[in-house]
C-alpha cells in the first residue's frame, strides 16, 4: 500500500459530539482489516435513517461495531484480510459495513461485499447494499413473495422503497406502494408500481378497496406501524405475510387481530444489523445469484436523489428528515 494517505495512517471521518450531537470532521488511524475483511478506500457512502438515530443517541452501535456512522459504502479495495479469497487490491466494491462508513477508509466483512456492477457509478454503488439486503431478506425471504402475487410496499419513495418496487416488479409481482406526493407517486409508477397512493391525500386502505384489490394483498412491507398495523391486516389476503422493518408512527396501537385468525396471516419483522455475519453472508450469495443479473443488465439501477460532501453529512441527514428526497441520499467522500 504505497498511497501517501495509507502510509500516513490518516483517516478522516465524521464524529458525533456526545453532548451536543453535532457532527464534525476528525482524523484517526485507518482501520486494519481482520482476517475476513476488506479495507476499502471509500468513494461514496449511503445515508440511512439508522445513522440519524445513532446521531441522536437512539441507536447505539453493537459493541463489536465501529462507533462511526455509516452502514454502506462504495470504493476501491486497498487491503485484504489474511483469509480472504477472490478479491484483490484495486477491485471496485460496494459493501454493507459494520459501521464506519462515514470515513475515507472503512472495513467490511467479505461476506457483505459485492463487486461494483458493470457501468455503475460509485454513488449508485453506495445506494445498493442496505437496500438489497433489506429488501431481499424481508420481501423475498421472510415475505416469500412469488411471481403473480400482489405486494404493498409502504414508504416507496425511500431508497429502500424504490429498490423494493423495482425488484418486486422484476420478479413478476404486481406492486402497490405509498408515498407522500403526487410527483413521487408518478415516478414510482414509472419504476414499475401498478398503483402508487399519495398517503397525504387519501387513505391507502380505501384506495386499495376502490381499486378492487382490498383483501388480495399477499405481502406487505411496512416501516410505518401505528395505525397502519390494523389497516394492513384489513387489506391483506388469506395466507398473507406482513413484514415490519420499522415503526415510524409508533410501536403501540390498539389492534383487532380477528383478521389475522380468519385469514391465517403471518406477521413477522426484522432488523438487518442484529443478524449474524453468517446470516448476511448467506443473503449475499442469494442476491448475487438472483438480483445481480438484473443489475449487470442495467434493467435495475438504484435511484440516487442527491449527493453531499462528507463535510456536509449533517446537511445530508437534515435533508433525509425533511422527507423531500426520492430515492437514496449519498455522501461523496472523494472524487475518483
Amino acid at each position: 500500500m504505497s498511497n501517501a494517505a495509507i502510509a500516513s495512517n490518516e483517516n478522516r471521518f465524521v464524529d458525533i459530539d456526545p453532548d451536543t450531537r453535532a457532527l464534525s470532521i476528525q482524523t484517526g488511524p485507518i482501520p486494519d482489516p481482520k482476517a475476513v475483511e476488506l479495507l476499502i478506500r471509500v468513494n461514496s457512502a449511503g445515508v440511512n435513517r439508522a445513522d440519524v438515530l445513532q446521531r441522536k443517541g437512539h441507536y447505539p452501535p453493537p459493541e463489536d461495531a465501529s462507533p462511526i456512522m455509516g452502514l454502506e459504502v462504495s470504493g476501491e479495495v486497498v487491503a485484504i484480510g489474511a483469509d480472504v479469497q477472490g478479491w484483490q487490491e484495486g477491485d471496485q466494491v460496494c459493501a454493507l459495513t459494520h459501521g464506519g462508513g462515514y470515513a475515507e477508509f472503512a472495513v467490511a466483512p467479505v461476506g457483505q461485499c459485492f463487486p461494483l456492477p458493470t457501468g455503475f457509478s460509485h454513488e449508485e454503488g453506495a445506494a445498493l447494499p442496505e437496500a438489497l439486503f433489506t429488501i431481499w431478506h424481508n420481501v423475498f425471504q421472510r415475505g416469500a413473495l412469488q411471481p403473480g402475487e400482489k405486494v404493498l410496499i409502504h414508504g416507496g419513495a425511500s431508497g429502500m422503497g424504490t429498490m423494493g418496487v423495482m425488484l418486486a416488479n422484476a420478479f413478476g409481482a404486481t406492486v402497490f406502494t405509498t408515498a407522500g406526493s403526487a410527483d413521487k407517486c408518478r415516478r414510482l409508477q414509472e419504476l414499475g408500481a401498478t398503483l402508487a397512493i399519495n398517503y397525504r391525500d387519501e387513505d391507502f386502505a380505501e384506495a386499495l378497496d376502490a381499486a378492487g384489490v382490498a383483501g388480495q394483498i399477499n405481502v406487505i412491507l411496512d416501516m410505518v406501524g401505528g395505525d397502519y398495523i390494523q389497516k394492513n391486516l384489513n387489506i391483506a389476503a388469506p395466507e398473507a405475510r406482513i413484514v415490519n422493518i420499522a415503526y415510524m408512527n409508533g410501536f403501540k396501537a390498539e389492534v383487532n387481530f380477528a383478521p389475522l385468525l380468519m385469514k391465517r396471516i403471518t406477521m413477522t419483522g426484522s432488523t438487518l444489523r442484529a443478524q449474524s455475519f453468517a446470516q448476511k453472508a448467506a443473503m449475499k450469495q442469494e442476491i448475487l445469484k438472483q438480483v445481480f443479473p438484473h443489475l449487470e443488465s442495467g434493467s435495475i439501477r438504484p435511484v440516487v436523489d442527491r449527493s453531499f460532501a462528507l463535510d456536509d453529512a449533517g446537511d445530508a441527514q437534515e435533508y433525509m428528515l425533511s422527507g423531500e428526497h426520492m430515492g437514496k441520499i449519498v455522501l461523496q467522500v472523494r472524487n475518483a
